[in-house]
Formats: structure tokens, C-alpha cells, sequence
């Protein structure tokens, strides 16, 4: 959940996060197809159900930001049914240690593994969960991202239905041995995210935006017990992030980066493209970030595309001509896209409108 060289502040519900970050360079987000299954998987932290072995793992997660290489390897498998959203995710790590048990404290203070989604990928209304190899669980909604400064982040929704369970291989909180790691295996309802009582939210046939986050940090041991390492100032290290799709910024909370699961009904493998409309909005995405740089510099909005690139914008070779529209509210960034003959608008706060 960490961004880069910002103030978190979690009180009686609240989160907030001040300023932004802004990526420098275009990514591909990754995909992956999860696989419908006959049979309700048991959420007992092993990978034993003989669905899991009919599919692929993850490529090993990255680093964030950076290319460096993860100390240690993160990887996920994906299935689903008309109930369920299933995850299973192992983490080499050669000391497992977590100690926080309350549900809803910040988990990222621990080691940690942590879900984000967006069901309609409009970066509104969306997802995470944080899970620590106690099992212990902090579940929250999103109504925007923290880049803007009204969104509404409420900590104690929680994700009825949730099943996770944590298989330690090793021995938990000692330190020691050495261990191999540890396994995350959950169940996650679709109805946790029905916006109304009759909405038919399972995604057959259709992507949601997705991404994972490993939290690793630095350890030393007081008193026989893990703690977070501190620098000779008596500040916490910072910690690791790895992240199945990378971000290019320490913040997981830019979701229209996010990677793409498509749910296949298809029995046998299936295939997944990203549609080229999609590649279309990351580029309006890229000038809605360039506006928050460009208002945080002059305190005004840019009046024209070529104060923000001066670069000419394509997808799969066709050039887009995007308009910049100034209102009193704000902005429009409008652009007819050459795949469907829709006008794309992105507005101030990140919305995306078609017509």
C-alpha cells in the first residue's frame, strides 16, 4: 500500500495520503486468464485441489519501480466460479514472521501479501485486501485513488464471505531456523463487490483490472522476536514492494496500470488480447497524470495538449488528436477513438465517460 515519500494517516477509518506519483514511462500491463473450475476449491492453505494443478502460475513478481531483482521468489495462481474469486499465492521467504492479529490494523507493518481490484476499470470504487502470514486480514474500499483529495476510503468495509487460510513452510516466528516460505489461499465472493442487491456481478467471459503487491521488509531481532530493522536514526527501513504487474512508482494506487485477469468460461485454455480501447484510455491516462505535474508547477491547468506532450500520440499505429477543453470546474481531455468511433473523456478527477 506504501507511495513513495508520502504521510499516511490511519485514524477512526480514515486514510489519507497526501500528493501523488507520476510514472515516466509506458508500461504494458500483464494479463492472465483464470480458468473456470468444476469443483469449489478448499480454502485450507495447501495446493492440493486438483483444479490448481490444471493451471499456470504468475510470471515471479517484480520489483515495483526498479529492475532489480525480488530477494525472493512471489508467484499466483488464479481460478473462479459463480461464487468465488480464487487466489493462491506462494512466497519464498527464510523467515516467516508476522505479529499483528487484529483485523483491520495497518498490515503492511508486517510482511504482507495484498489484493487490488477494480471490477469496471475506471479506477473508481475499488479494492484491496492485506493479508500477513497470520492470517490476520485488512480489507478496504476505495472510492478514488489518494491522488484525489476528495475520495473516501472506508476501512471498515469488510469482504463478507472472505476465506483465507495460511500454510507455513517452516516454522512461524522463529527465528531460529531457516524456512521456505509461506502460502496464501483465499476465496473472495463476488457478492463483497455487488454496487446493488440483484446486480449480476460475475465476470464470465470478461477482464477486471487486478494486481498484487508483496510487502518485505528488512527484520532484526530484539528480545528473541522479529522486528522491523531501523536505520542508526532509529527510522524503519524501507521496505521491499513486489508486484505481479510493475507500477514504474512506489504507489499501487494508480489503477489503470493494474494487470488484466479475463474470467474463461472455455473448458481447456484460453487466450486473452488486451482490447486496443483499453490502450486508448492508458493514453488518457498519461495526460491526466501530466496535468496534475503541470497544476502542481504553475497552480493552473494546461490549456493545451502540446503543454503536456510534445510528443504525438499513437496506439497500435493510429494517431490519436486529443482536445483540451477548460471549464471553470476543471478540465475535458477528449479523443475519438479509431477502434470504435467513441469519444473518450477523461475529466479532472480521473473519470473516464464514453459516448
Amino acid at each position: 500500500m506504501r507511495l513513495k515519500n508520502k504521510w499516511i494517516t490511519v485514524a477512526l477509518g480514515l486514510v489519507s495520503i497526501v500528493g501523488f506519483s507520476q510514472s515516466k514511462s509506458k508500461l504494458t500491463p500483464k494479463t492472465y486468464v483464470a480458468a473456470k473450475t468444476a469443483t469449489p476449491i478448499t480454502i485450507d492453505g495447501e495446493d492440493a485441489d486438483a483444479s490448481w494443478n490444471k493451471v499456470a502460475w504468475t510470471d515471479l513478481f517484480e520489483d515495483i519501480s526498479t529492475d532489480v531483482k525480488p530477494k525472493y521468489g512471489t508467484k499466483v495462481k488464479m481460478l473462479w466460479d459463480e461464487t468465488n474469486f480464487y487466489i493462491l499465492a506462494k512466497m519464498e521467504e527464510p523467515h516467516v514472521w508476522a505479529n499483528l492479529k487484529q483485523r483491520d490494523t495497518i498490515i503492511f507493518y508486517n510482511n504482507d501479501f495484498e489484493v487490488f481490484i477494480d471490477p469496471d476499470s475506471d479506477t473508481f470504487n475499488y479494492y484491496e485486501l492485506e493479508i500477513n502470514a497470520l492470517n490476520t486480514a485488512w480489507d478496504l474500499f476505495l472510492s478514488k485513488p489518494y491522488r484525489e483529495n476528495d475520495n473516501v476510503v472506508l476501512n471498515d468495509w469488510n469482504i463478507t464471505g472472505l476465506k483465507s487460510a495460511v500454510k507455513i513452510k517452516g516454522t512461524l516466528n522463529n527465528p531460529t531456523d531457516t524456512d521456505e516460505g509461506w502460502v496464501l489461499e483465499m476465496a473472495i465472493p463476488w457478492a463483497a463487490y455487488r454496487k446493488s442487491y440483484n446486480e449480476q456481478n460475475v465476470p464470465t467471459d470478461q477482464f477486471w483490472r487486478v494486481n498484487f503487491s508483496r510487502v518485505n521488509w528488512e527484520h532484526t531481532i530484539i528480545n528473541g522476536s522479529y522486528e522491523r530493522k531501523k536505520d542508526a536514526n532509529g527510522k524503519f527501513l524501507p521496505e521491499y514492494n513486489w508486484v505481479w504487474s510493475p507500477m514504474d512508482v512506489i504507489n499501487m494506487h494508480e489503477p489503470e496500470k493494474w494487470g488484466y485477469v479475463y474470467f474463461s468460461s472455455k473448458e481447456g485454455k484460453d487466450t486473452f488480447t488486451i482490447p486496443q480501447e483499453e490502450k486508448v484510455r492508458w493514453e488518457l491516462y498519461s495526460l491526466y497524470r501530466a496535468q496534475k505535474q503541470y497544476f502542481e508547477k504553475h497552480k493552473v491547468w494546461a490549456k493545451s495538449i502540446a503543454s503536456l506532450t510534445k510528443e504525438s500520440i499513437s496506439v497500435d499505429n493510429k494517431i490519436l488528436k486529443p482536445t483540451l477543453e477548460n471549464h471553470a470546474g476543471g478540465y475535458n481531455i477528449s479523443v475519438k477513438s479509431p477502434f470504435s468511433n467513441k469519444t473518450l473523456i477523461i475529466k479532472q478527477d480521473g473519470k473516464i465517460i464514453s459516448n
